[in-house]
This record gives C-alpha cells, structure tokens and sequence, in this order.
C-alpha cells in the first residue's frame, strides 16, 4: 500500500498519471509500479521508446527517495536497456535503496516484463534535501 507521501505527489505527477502507472508498494526506500505500454508509447521501430522505461523507473525512483518523509531529487541516473519492450508488455518497476546517507542516497530500479524478464536496469542517485514532505491532516471521522 502507497504510504501518504507518495499518494500526495502522485496525485500532482501528471506525466505518471499518463503513463497509466499503477502504484503497488511504496515505502521509505521501496516502491513498486506497474505499467501497460501503449501503442503511442512506442517509436518508429515499432519498440517502446527508451524513454518509456526510463520514465517508469524515474518514477520509482522518486516515490522511493521521497516516501523517507524528506524531499529528494534525482542529481544522476542511467539506464541500461536489455530486452525490447513491445505494446502489450506489462512492466514492473521495483525500486531499491542501496545506500543512503544525510544528503546522498543511491538506488537500483529493476524493470521487468510480466514474464519476469528483465528488460532494463536503472541507477539513480538523489539529493535528499533538508524540507520535508507536509503531513497530511488526521482523518477524523465524526459518529452521530
């Protein structure tokens, strides 16, 4: 379950809402997306557009860094593509923390094919700033 954090900034990332991302797990170092390519994901070669997974994992990679409570952004990252992504293939995403340190924290995104082929490997490294997420207002619910 996404913790609040990452619910919050998804609700404003609209470029992952047009991705069609699906939120799977989200905590403090961790997440897991999922995602369908489309048709206009895809480049003249008829393969999903390097971009696409580099989107995805980009993706991870914040909801990852940023569910720590405090406001990271990515200062370096690289992708190596392995598999050819078709329309139709379902991708995971699952972002892992590697190492992490007062301003520095470093992470792998593994992106896989519904079949569990690994399609491309992300590494991204993030600046973990000193502002933090807001909390969100406690629910309260009123009996009558």
């Amino acid at each position: 379950m996404p913790n609040d954090i990452v619910n919050q900034m998804m609700q404003q990332d609209l470029f992952s809402q047009w991705l069609g991302i699906d939120i799977l797990d989200a905590e403090a170092g961790y997440c897991r997306l999922k995602m369908l390519v489309r048709q206009e994901m895809c480049n003249g070669f008829g393969i999903a557009h390097g971009g696409i997974a580099y989107a995805l994992a980009d993706s991870a990679l914040a909801f990852a860094s940023n569910a720590h409570g405090r406001k990271a952004v990515s200062i370096e990252t690289s992708i190596s593509h392995i598999k050819s992504i078709m329309v139709g293939d379902l991708l995971m995403a699952t972002a892992v923390e590697k190492h992490i340190s007062g301003r520095l924290a470093i992470y792998e995104v593994r992106i896989t094919k519904h079949d569990e082929t690994l399609a491309a490997l992300f590494k991204g490294t993030v600046f973990r700033k000193d502002e933090e997420w807001p909390q969100p207002p406690p629910n309260h619910l009123k009996t009558i």
